[in-house]
């Protein structure tokens, strides 16, 4: 299935049903009085997160979504049905915006959330409501109002602890293949990472984690160079990013150096925000290296990306050697991970209480 972040859709709630007028009519009861009834209220339109989908495609195809109005009451005092519930279903970590304010509505981060993005009408009334001392015959009654009608703007965001971001043919897919379950496609030519990918990688008993695969970037992506900034929405929940650099460039440590700058220069262009988040850099392709560069690599690009890895509060500063291919340090990265979001979790349950 095409995976598919981003759609705008129409949503309109069902409008409320009118009341009604009418009188009772029976044999031998002289002037029975009104007997109208209520309208049904109209259907609210709910969107409802779904751990079952992880795109937004089938919003490509129908992107007009109507609830049913409330039915008109009747006579005998019957008040009209309430229409059948719309649920629309999404995947989990979608954000709602107003297409035409652009003001958040919403986001649904767990299966089952529910987020009302349109609210049906009210009903209207019979002419019974109107019956008084004074006015025993009412022919008076109230229309159903309308249902709510907006644009969304839908945007998913995928949930994930840690991001993988690197430049195309730095080995990202391969190492999301090793560490997890996942299989992403995996080739030898720029670019075969179209849409992000998830796995989950297990560090322990009753540990684990999701990694996220993104795309790679390239330098001018935020002025729209090959896939340009299209999936780096998908960083925005991560709470760790991994800057994966293939260490067999030919150019050594300054090489390297010089595509870490490229990376961390494209973050801060996409967000600041981003670009101050905990991050840590991973050499890539260490069984392509010999004894002596294994051992004096990580120290070389530590010190000739000193100021593209001095970024407060991050790991970055520290290069770890790993090779996706044969696996070797993978284990310990995965550990070494799932150790800093114990402590990242720790810390914050500290600070909210």
């Amino acid at each position: 299935m095409k995976f598919v972040d981003e759609a705008r859709i129409c949503v309109e709630a069902g409008h409320g049903g009118d009341g009604c007028v009418s009188f009772r009519r029976e044999r031998f009861v002289p002037k029975g009085g009104p007997d109208g009834g209520d309208g049904g209220d109209g259907v609210d339109v709910l969107l409802v997160a779904d751990g079952g989908l992880n795109t937004l495609v089938d919003f490509r195809y129908q992107r007009r979504h109507r609830a049913e109005r409330g039915g008109n009451g009747a006579g005998r005092q019957r008040t009209g049905r309430r229409g059948a519930d719309c649920p629309v279903r999404v995947p989990v970590g979608t954000v709602v915006h107003s297409e035409e304010t652009g003001e958040l509505i919403g986001e649904l981060l767990a299966p089952g959330d529910r987020l009302l993005v349109a609210a049906g009408g009210r009903h209207g009334v019979g002419n019974t409501r109107f019956k008084s001392s004074t006015n025993r015959a009412p022919r008076r009654f109230t229309p159903g109002s309308p249902g709510e009608a907006r644009s969304l703007h839908l945007e998913l965001r995928l949930l994930a602890d840690v991001g993988l971001l690197g430049l195309p043919n730095a080995g990202k897919s391969t190492l999301l293949g090793q560490l997890s379950a996942a299989r992403p496609k995996i080739g030898n030519y720029p670019f075969t990472t179209l849409w992000p990918s998830l796995g989950v990688v297990k560090a322990g008993p009753m540990q684990s984690f999701v990694l996220a695969d993104i795309p790679g970037i390239i330098e001018g992506a935020h002025e729209g160079a090959g896939l340009g900034f299209q999936f780096l929405r998908h960083l925005g929940r991560t709470r760790l990013i991994l800057h994966l650099v293939d260490a067999t460039n030919p150019a050594g440590a300054d090489g390297i150096a010089t595509e870490i700058r490229t990376l961390r220069r494209e973050l801060a262009c996409y967000d600041a925000s981003l670009a101050g988040r905990e991050a840590w850099l991973v050499l890539n392709k260490a069984d392509a290296l010999d004894e002596r560069a294994r051992a004096t690599l990580p120290a070389e690009v530590a010190d000739a990306a000193s100021d593209a890895l001095n970024v407060p509060g991050t790991g970055a500063a520290e290069p770890i050697l790993v090779s996706a291919l044969q696996g070797t340090g993978c284990t310990a990265l995965a550990r070494r991970i799932m150790a800093w979001l114990e402590r990242e979790e720790a810390r914050t349950m500290t600070c909210g209480a």
